[in-house]
């Protein structure tokens, strides 16, 4: 797990949500991140490891995790022997709700919710048991029912009890910080201008950061190996 792959989901710009419903006897996915926030729900696979930025753990027979965007995740078989792992995923755009829209009273537990999903959060086995049948549900469903059905559980996760947060507050706010849009602003201009002669001051101006506070940021990102799946 010492690399780190950045994902490129099949959600379009066009899809609000896409849900996969899946069968397994083990998981063989890397350690990875997308720009999508993630709704993951297992059953049957205790003894798995799962990794959610710098917190690692091992899981029961029932799991649901949410994680923002951006926030480095997996799951991994580990001691977990079961031939039926059962796994719902349902991504979504991290833009999906406005944020003038999130901003209304009636949202407020969800906009709570999607803003500590940015450290990871995982669910109680009581709220896991309750929400299960429409999670499986809604992998049946689509059009305009399946948006308002998605919002429904997301509302009705936002309320539950014992919400768990994973990562470490500071694990979270430098991830949040490399993979802020400015930041990827600032590799973007360097990419589309790499043929000129691009000084430290001209980068700093586009994220709108000093050329020594860009710098310092810059020298204390550990190296990483991202690549795309």
């Amino acid at each position: 797990m010492n690399k780190i792959y950045r994902e490129i989901t099949p959600l379009t710009a066009n899809d609000c949500f896409m849900v996969f419903a899946r069968k397994k006897n083990k998981f063989d996915f890397p350690l990875h991140f997308h720009d999508e926030f993630e709704l993951n729900f297992i059953e049957n696979a205790q003894g798995a490891k799962r990794v959610v930025g710098d917190n690692i753990d091992i899981i029961d027979n029932l799991e649901l995790v949410m994680v923002g965007s951006n926030v480095p995740h997996g799951w991994f078989t580990h001691e977990a022997n079961s031939e039926e792992i059962h796994e719902i995923t349902i991504q979504f755009h991290r833009d999906l709700f406005d944020e003038k829209l999130l901003k209304r009273n009636q949202l407020s537990f969800i906009r709570s919710m999607l803003e500590r999903s940015a450290r990871g959060i995982s669910f109680s086995p009581e709220t896991i048991q309750m929400i299960k049948p429409r999670l499986i549900a809604l992998s049946q469903k689509n059009g305009f029912d399946s948006v308002l059905e998605l919002m429904s559980i997301l509302h009705d996760l936002s309320v539950s009890r014992n919400i768990k947060t994973l990562m470490t507050s500071t694990f979270a706010n430098d991830t949040l910080s490399y993979s802020s849009r400015r930041i990827e602003k600032a590799f973007e201009f360097m990419r589309n201008n790499y043929h000129q002669d691009v000084s430290l001051e001209d980068i700093a101006k586009i994220v709108n950061m000093t050329d020594v506070s860009f710098s310092r940021f810059i020298k204390k990102e550990p190296e990483r190996h991202l690549s795309k799946v």
